[in-house]
């Protein structure tokens, strides 16, 4: 089980220097990977249901994509995750282009992870259709993994129209690995047809049962192996102590978990030294060393 990191970015701020040294640092512990929450745009505080929102407008998210292509010049070995990128508000060549800038910049460390969002407005203010979300997401991983394979594409599909075209360069990966996030049965099963990985935030291992066996069930279905389908989970800060934090990542192992990401949000830190001292502490706890 690999284990790596949730970027807190809603929470440390802006300073080039500073993400320099998060990435470096935790490269240097020996974390695997790093995973990074994405919205383009925030609703206001005032917008109608936002008191029910996870993230509005205060939070700041810079643009994965970017970010990683800045942290993937300072480090050399850590791979990076979107956990996740809403596919269907972007368009697929324009992502299928950034992935593969990045994959090539970054010498094969991109995992894509994506989803569907639950942010309509922020469907609506980028132009996209958010009630055909989830049939667009099929075509769309469809779509990535001929752009990413072929040098020229000739597609046909609902939403996507590619007359004898293609990317240059291609990514190192080919095809960069798609993992997908979800939660309800629909989503789960979609996942376990299209995608190499599932991104789940439940928070308990004695709770993933019900959905592991969704997830098994759909893989049989498609004729796929159990190995070729991984599972990252995460592990909440919370204020823990450090022996609650290993029983969790014993847990998670025990349950087949593929990855792991450590998140230091919402754990009342103020800098972000914090955060790199929560991280330095968790790699202890957990048994984290440089490879």
């Amino acid at each position: 089980m690999k284990i790596g990191l949730v970027y807190p970015q809603t929470e440390f701020g802006n300073d080039p220097a500073l993400i320099r040294d998060y990435a470096q640092t935790a490269e240097g512990l020996g974390f695997s990977h790093i995973l990074t929450y994405e919205h383009v745009l925030g609703v206001s505080p005032n917008y109608p249901g936002a008191d029910k929102l996870t993230y509005t407008s205060r939070h700041p998210f810079q643009e994965p994509l970017v970010l990683y292509s800045y942290m993937a010049g300072l480090t050399s070995r850590i791979e990076f995750t979107t956990g996740i990128l809403i596919l269907p508000q972007r368009q697929t060549a324009l992502v299928a282009k950034q992935a593969a800038t990045l994959d090539v910049l970054s010498n094969g460390r991109l995992r894509l992870g994506v989803a569907l969002g639950w942010n309509e407005a922020e469907y609506i203010s980028l132009n996209e259709d958010f009630h055909t979300r989830g049939r667009r997401i099929e075509e769309q991983v469809q779509v990535l993994r001929l752009l990413w394979t072929q040098p020229l594409v000739v597609f046909e599909g609902r939403w996507h129209h590619i007359p004898d075209a293609g990317l240059n360069p291609l990514p190192v990966q080919r095809p960069i690995p798609i993992w997908f996030g979800a939660n309800n049965e629909p989503a789960l099963r979609r996942a376990a047809r299209l995608g190499d990985g599932w991104i789940t935030n439940i928070r308990k291992p004695s709770e993933i049962g019900p959905l592991l066996q969704i997830i098994q069930e759909e893989l049989a279905r498609s004729g796929r192996a159990p190995g070729d389908f991984g599972l990252e989970a995460r592990i909440s800060h919370g204020g823990a102590a450090p022996e609650e934090w290993v029983k969790l990542v014993e847990g998670w192992r025990a349950q087949g978990a593929t990855y792991l990401s450590f998140n230091t949000m919402a754990a009342g830190f103020e800098r972000p030294e914090q955060h790199l001292q929560a991280i330095r502490q968790f790699a202890a706890a957990a048994g984290v060393k440089p490879g």
